[in-house]
């Protein structure tokens, strides 16, 4: 299949206009300029797939239920809005029920419904817990992590560990020799113990600044560590609702181009009316799409999906629109890929043919998974994004 674009852009390169060819589930070649064959669509605008390293959920399902039937309708949700590589998020539960929620996600990642499992806890801080719940968080215990690892058999992407705790450095030791992406997120952590867990291997931060002990000016935190460190990946939830606007252009200037990963943290209520919905066991309640711990003004993840953060960083990274455009593909495919070990995050010759066509409007106008339509574009079109 031949696709031309006004717009293509790899992740690497932005060809106006471009062209891709695929074949079956790969990329074959691209290039600017003519097509060498006559194309079999033409598109606007084309960017990789989004990877969404952080969710939760969506449609009104949970990951955390390990069902499969939830599983498949939160997944689908997300890849008809450009996901077409999701980590699901399990939010902390006691251990039995982890260790059945990771044996349960662990076949659908097997039959590729989703590419991993995140475990966002149980080794989090009690005092920036969100929307966990306090009592069930504990410190690592070797034992129960090599219960989950066995259990998952490869398939832990990402831990997030507050430092913090006692037993944490090892704890992440162990995962990273596992194979295991460690994060640092939900966390007290002081600077010096923060940078004591990047030492032992921690690559990433936990959406930024969200759950996460603040700056101060005589004790920096783990805000600051992670920003510093050129080993280390942000996850940021470009929402509207978990970050300012100024945070974020802060954060993409500081960290730079290849150091940010714009995540959702969606959670059930995502694509559905406002209401009450669960996020793992804590109650959520949703007014105006915006998710708070009942009862509570703590956010409790988002309702966003990844078209929407991407709209919202491209209208507020304070760059042209191009500039902006190539900016937030990197953020939004290419780092978390990266970040992850992922395969995928750019359109390149070998890559898997996972793309999102956009409109004028950057709204999602058609969805490419493994060189299948999630979503078949309506019809062709000239009209330049720019």
């Amino acid at each position: 299949m031949l696709l031309t674009a006004d717009t293509l852009l790899t992740g690497a390169e932005l060809l106006r206009p471009g062209w891709i060819d695929l074949s079956g589930d790969r990329v074959a070649a691209v290039g600017a300029g003519a097509p060498p064959r006559p194309a079999d669509r033409h598109l606007v605008t084309v960017v990789p797939g989004f990877v969404d390293t952080h969710l939760h959920g969506g449609a009104g399902a949970n990951f955390s239920s390990a069902s499969h039937a939830e599983t498949v309708t939160a997944a689908d949700l997300h890849r008809s809005r450009g996901s077409t590589t999701l980590i699901a998020s399990l939010v902390t539960t006691g251990p039995g029920e982890l260790l059945n929620q990771v044996a349960a996600l662990a076949d659908d990642v097997r039959a590729g419904v989703i590419e991993g499992i995140h475990l966002e806890g149980p080794w989090l801080s009690t005092v920036r817990c969100g929307a966990h719940q306090p009592a069930l968080m504990r410190d690592p215990d070797p034992a129960e992590i090599d219960r989950l690892l066995g259990a998952a058999e490869g398939t832990i992407r990402m831990v997030t560990i507050a430092p913090e705790r006692p037993g944490a450095l090892a704890a992440i030791r162990q995962f990273i020799d596992a194979g295991v992406v460690v994060a640092v997120g939900h966390t007290e952590a002081t600077y010096e113990q923060t940078q004591a867990a990047i030492a032992a291997g921690a690559t990433v931060g936990t959406h930024l600044f969200n759950a996460m002990r603040p700056v101060d000016r005589r004790e920096p935190g783990p805000v600051i560590a992670l920003l510093e460190d050129p080993t280390v990946t942000v996850e940021l939830i470009t929402d509207g609702v978990h970050i300012d606007p100024a945070i974020y252009r802060h954060v993409t200037r500081t960290a730079g181009p290849d150091r940010v990963s714009l995540i959702t943290d969606a959670m059930a209520a995502t694509g559905m009316p406002d209401g009450r919905y669960h996020l793992g066991p804590v109650q959520v309640d949703v007014a105006g799409g915006v998710a708070l711990v009942g009862g509570t003004d703590t956010v409790a993840g988002s309702t966003a999906t990844m078209d929407r953060v991407v709209r919202f960083a491209v209208a507020h990274c304070g760059l042209d629109r191009e500039e902006a455009l190539m900016l937030v593909v990197r953020q939004a495919s290419v780092n978390p890929a990266r970040a992850l070990g992922l395969p995928g995050g750019g359109l390149t010759p070998g890559a898997a043919a996972d793309l999102v066509a956009l409109d004028s409007d950057l709204a999602v106008a058609g969805v490419m998974r493994r060189g299948a339509w999630v979503v078949e574009p309506a019809g062709p079109s000239s009209k330049s994004v720019f």
